[in-house]
């Protein structure tokens, strides 16, 4: 522009007044250290970010040309912008990106989500580009971002909020110096970075960010410090999720006054957990309801479903029975985990769902009546799928040469195995027998496992789902059921030792079998009561329990129960002083049960008598004894009963004075408890064989025990009407 103006060659006819403009062309403003602020109280994220900062670091990064960090758990509020940010403000603060640091927000999962010619068109205008010059062809913008990129020093893009591939892939910039890092819910595969899945925090990670983010506020906030049990309670109900936590933290620091406890029980009894976990600017519901709502309906309705399922995690097969496929849907699963929506469980062919996403999930069905119905329909189908194959593999578990092959196991071990891996979900669903429409297929499920949690020792799960049951039954009117469940309940409360409780409940089984006429229940009922009233030391009354137990399945020609009266009465007679008779009496069930061929059971008898035989000072043959006990043992993989038998075979060495071998079967009963899982039983035994090899002085410590007679496998779980009950005492 010209530094004057000309005015020759005009006519003027009166003042003149000259007027004239002055542009100067100045470079754009830029935006290359633009970062959100830095989230106070970070805390718990140290190993993501020393990993994120080793890909980020121009001296050991591989070469990766994107970092994208997501969430194992795929939930807003995971704490992905959070790491991001800090792990931008290091990578600045250490000079590895002197050519800038650009954030830019792609708000992925709004509704209007940013484009990727919108971002290009901010990263421009960040790199110093005038509005004007910024192409208004997409090809034309990458190219000259790329350009741009090309001839400045490294720079840092951080890319907030990806839903979608096609967001980042026209950003990605040219050469080796420049990174982006990219955060995201999905995990978006396609990009071909270096994945950093985050997880929720660790319980101390979390109870930390709780009392940082309370001392934030008020420095002498010790609410937390001084109230650590229900913090960690608090931590828990938050999932451990960094956005909820703070959101706790929030509604701390806004009622002085409000205890960490009281808090929690806010939570804990509240319809909608979701709706308390709301400062009025943080929602969980709303983080989590901008995933759903970007699902694709199969996804949708797969994930409120899997929100419905019993127990933490779901199999493959209980996903299908819940949609009610035949087949896996493994495309919505497989949807679902990219958006994180789920996650891998305990193993392969396992999801499971973050606390809250499930919590997500129950709401969203609650609020809609056509939802309820579709959800009620899915956990009956579910229900139906474990009462099948639970039932089936109780079968196997009592399956005997002579009885029917049982359907899909073919032998215990997968029974076992399909047991193990499903126990959560059919506990859970087992009490489902509280609510009504379920109540008389819940009540079966909860009978169907009773041989399984016995031999597992699962004693407060077996407790658990017979009480369901037993009410259940109670309020649907089926009375034999419910005396089935009295039976059950009372056989784990005497194995967890309210032997009193026991015997209340295996009287009120007996009463209803009674009532209903059903002496083989009433058989049942006695026995079991019989071997209830021996642990209280009325051994009389238990002999005439047995006894009649005894009579009863003679008349009804059943081997099964008969053998398991004799072995029960077999005990009971020893306790009074009977050994002679105890021991014809355990020889008539080991006979009984070899006929049957039930060789757990048979086991069981060869124990008893071995114990029998032992007190009367028979001690060869009780060693012969123990040692067919524990070879069934061994051939069933029954380790508790290999360690308790081990033990016995100790007592019947060290009788004999056998010292070597008396210690080498307690070492032997330490590693059988161990295989168990029974840690205190394993430490016993050491405990006992330590004690051999000490000086003999004279102590205080009583010498050990005998080892306990085998008790009673429960009984047959099939009502109505249940089968003889089990038949060994332990």
């Amino acid at each position: 522009m010209s530094d004057h103006i000309h005015f020759q060659d005009g006519e003027f006819k009166g003042t003149v007044i000259g007027k004239a403009e002055y542009r100067q062309e100045a470079p754009a403003p830029t935006a290359l250290d633009a970062l959100p602020p830095r989230a106070a109280g970070f805390t718990g994220r140290d190993g993501e970010l020393g990993r994120l900062l080793d890909v980020l670091n121009p001296a050991c990064s591989s070469g990766a040309q994107a970092v994208l960090v997501t969430a194992v758990s795929g939930l807003g509020g995971i704490g992905k912008t959070t790491l991001a940010v800090e792990s931008a403000y290091a990578a600045r603060e250490a000079g590895w990106y002197p050519g800038g640091v650009i954030f830019v927000d792609l708000h992925g999962y709004d509704d209007v989500p940013v484009t990727a010619d919108q971002a290009l068109q901010l990263l421009l205008r960040a790199l110093g580009v005038e509005p004007q010059h910024i192409p208004a062809v997409a090809d034309e913008r990458a190219g000259l971002y790329r350009s741009l990129l090309a001839g400045r020093d490294a720079l840092l893009v951080l890319a907030d909020n990806a839903s979608s591939p096609d967001q980042i892939w026209p950003l990605l910039p040219g050469g080796n110096r420049h990174r982006i890092l990219v955060t995201s819910r999905d995990r978006l595969p396609q990009l071909d970075a270096r994945l950093l899945p985050l997880d929720q925090l660790g319980p101390p990670a979390a109870y930390d960010l709780l009392d940082r983010a309370l001392r934030i506020a008020d420095p002498d906030d010790s609410r937390i410090g001084e109230e650590a049990e229900a913090a960690g309670r608090l931590a828990g109900l938050c999932g451990h999720l960094p956005l909820a936590l703070q959101i706790a933290a929030a509604l701390l620091a806004e009622d002085p006054g409000m205890s960490v406890a009281d808090l929690v029980d806010e939570l804990t009894t509240s319809y909608d957990r979701l709706a308390a976990l709301d400062d009025g600017h943080r929602s969980i519901r709303a983080a989590f309801d901008l995933s759903y709502r970007r699902l694709p309906p199969g996804q949708a309705r797969l994930l409120r479903l899997l929100a419905l399922a019993p127990g933490p995690e779901v199999s493959d097969e209980v996903a299908a029975a819940l949609v009610g496929a035949d087949v896996l849907p493994l495309r919505d699963l497989r949807g679902l985990a990219r958006a994180n929506l789920v996650e891998r469980g305990s193993g392969r062919g396992r999801w499971r769902l973050h606390d809250l996403v499930r919590a997500f999930g129950v709401g969203v069905v609650a609020g809609d009546a056509g939802l309820r119905e579709e959800g009620e329909a899915a956990r009956a189908r579910v229900l139906e799928f474990y009462l099948r194959w639970a039932s089936r593999a109780e079968d196997r578990l009592r399956w005997v040469p002579g009885m029917p092959e049982p359907e899909r196991f073919a032998d215990r071990r997968q029974a076992l195995a399909w047991l193990d891996g499903e126990r959560a979900g059919l506990v859970a669903a087992a009490l489902w027998a509280r609510e009504e429409r379920y109540a008389a297929a819940a009540v079966r499920l909860a009978a169907s496992m009773t041989l399984y949690l016995y031999w597992r020792r699962y004693f407060d799960d077996w407790l658990t789902t017979s009480h369901a049951a037993q009410g259940a039954a109670h309020d649907i009117g089926d009375h034999r059921s419910e005396a089935f469940s009295w039976n059950n309940l009372g056989y784990a409360l005497r194995e967890i030792g309210r032997v009193e409780e026991a015997i209340d409940a295996h009287t009120r089984a007996r009463d209803l079998y009674q009532a209903l006429d059903d002496v083989h229940g009433e058989a049942s009922a006695w026995d079991l009561l019989g071997y209830a009233l021996r642990e209280v030391g009325r051994a009389g009354e238990a002999i005439d329990a047995h006894t009649r137990a005894r009579d009863v399945y003679q008349a009804l020609d059943n081997l099964q129960g008969e053998a398991e009266a004799w072995d029960y009465l077999g005990l009971a007679l020893r306790d009074v002083g009977r050994v002679g008779e105890a021991i014809d009496a355990h020889i008539r069930s080991r006979d009984l049960e070899q006929a049957t061929g039930d060789r757990h059971r048979e086991g069981v008898s060869w124990h008893n008598l071995g114990l029998a035989l032992l007190h009367a000072g028979r001690v060869e043959e009780a060693i012969e004894a123990y040692g067919k006990d524990l070879e069934i043992c061994r051939e069933l993989e029954d380790w508790y009963r290999a360690g308790q038998t081990l033990e016995g075979l100790a007592r019947a060495h060290q009788s004999a004075h056998h010292s070597a071998d008396t210690y080498a079967c307690l070492l032997q009963a330490a590693d059988a408890y161990n295989r168990a899982g029974a840690p205190a039983e394993a430490a016993n035994a050491r405990a006992q064989a330590a004690a051999l090899t000490a000086p003999e002085k004279p102590t205080d410590k009583p010498t050990p025990a005998s080892p306990p007679a085998h008790k009673p496998a429960p009984a047959q779980p099939s009502p109505p009407p249940p089968d003889a009950p089990g038949t060994a005492e332990r």
